[in-house]
């Protein structure tokens, strides 16, 4: 029996924070005591008041299958949202609900891409960008943004990366893994370079509600007729309203390719689970003050982390203005304790210190390490005066 992958998969990078994770939920299960900065996910409860809508919604029989991109008064709701949070007008038609972002993002991919077109990534980057891009036939075209730039790449960048296979720029604010997020500025130059080349433009804007400071969430769609015509907004309720594991996330955008997008989901997941569609209703209609309390919560770890981890001896850290991740360069803590990389100096800390964070080099920064402080403050503390422990004791001049 023939038993080889289809080169589509078979060429596929794991995801390289699910893999930091289950490695650390093994090491728990067997009694170790790690402290886990790997996962992208709050450690808030979903609100008590969709936690209800859901279970209203199953005791009235609300159980069946929807249409494929999702309930009307789900779609409306995120309209609402749009417009009240945004300014931002869309129809039904320009709607469709997936099962999470990621699904979302990946069933786009698919509908705009054929072989060999270029998509524009900016690195750091979050991890499945490249791969969904392979996946739909396409070729990944990552440009670095350097930290003394704020791990953000500028219009002059995209404008040189552009060829005439480049099909999309995605485009994530706030950032995963960096925390960074475009000044309306920054986004006006790049939405100019995207109309000058006629680019698609992917606005991956999950953790727009995770804002500190003086930044200011801007959608580059914002900005002008031509600039909404041209962007997808990927969003959904799973960092915003601590709902990872109900798995729904929406785009607003073209109506032909949202149809297109919306026939291909029908053929894969059919529609996206019902009871979490109810859930998302609540989540965007009703009260958004348990969004608030998690935004001033999360922002007061970082305050009192970041000056924490920047005394590590060997660590640089940019500071973010938003989501809940640092992003320290740490090459050299990783040669001054003898590891010959990033990689073998993370991984050192989950079976030596029980620390579990993840390597930069899955984000396309192997110079990094990426800590999420989405857990408690006592464990934040306890976890970098570990850090700090091993590098102390490790290091030679």
């Amino acid at each position: 029996m023939k038993k080889q992958l289809a080169s589509r998969v078979a060429a596929l990078s794991p995801s390289t924070t699910l893999a930091i994770t289950a490695k650390a939920k093994e090491m728990k299960d067997s009694g170790i005591d790690v402290i886990g900065l790997g996962a992208g996910e709050p450690d808030y409860n979903t609100p008590a008041n969709i936690l209800n809508a859901a279970w209203k919604s199953m005791e009235e029989g609300k159980t069946k299958y929807t249409p494929s991109g999702g309930l009307p008064e789900l779609k409306d709701a995120v309209i609402r949202k749009l417009a009240r949070d945004q300014q931002l007008t869309y129809d039904r038609t320009e709607i469709m609900v997936g099962v999470g972002a990621k699904h979302v993002l990946y069933t786009l991919f698919q509908a705009i891409l054929d072989p060999l077109d270029e998509v524009i990534i900016p690195a750091p980057y979050w991890v499945s960008y490249p791969e969904q891009v392979k996946l739909a036939g396409g070729k990944p075209v990552i440009i670095d943004a350097a930290a003394d730039a704020d791990y953000k790449v500028t219009a002059e960048q995209i404008s040189r990366a552009v060829t005439p296979k480049t099909k999309a720029l995605i485009l994530n604010t706030p950032g995963n893994p960096t925390g960074m997020v475009y000044s309306k500025q920054e986004l006006k130059e790049i939405a100019d370079v995207c109309r000058k080349h006629d680019l698609w433009i992917v606005s991956d804007e999950i953790y727009e509600k995770l804002i500190y400071g003086q930044a200011e969430h801007v959608s580059i769609a914002q900005l002008s007729d031509d600039a909404k015509q041209r962007t997808f907004i990927v969003n959904g309720v799973s960092k915003s309203h601590s709902m990872t594991g109900w798995r729904i996330g929406y785009i607003a955008g073209d109506r032909d390719v949202v149809k297109a997008m919306t026939n291909l989901a029908s053929h894969s997941t059919s529609n996206p689970v019902t009871t979490s569609q109810y859930a998302a209703i609540e989540a965007y209609n009703g009260p958004q003050d348990a969004v608030e309390t998690m935004r001033k919560d999360f922002e007061s770890r970082l305050e009192q982390i970041y000056p924490q981890l920047q005394a590590i001896p060997g660590f640089r850290t940019v500071k973010p203005q938003g989501a809940f991740y640092l992003l320290p360069d740490v090459t050299e803590a990783a040669a001054h304790t003898g590891y010959a990389d990033v990689d073998a100096f993370a991984k050192a800390l989950l079976e030596e210190a029980n620390v579990a964070v993840i390597p930069g080099s899955g984000f396309g920064s192997a110079e990094t390490i990426r800590l999420s402080y989405a857990t408690s403050m006592d464990l934040l503390e306890e976890a970098v005066q570990r850090i700090r422990s091993f590098v102390e004791n490790k290091w030679t001049d």
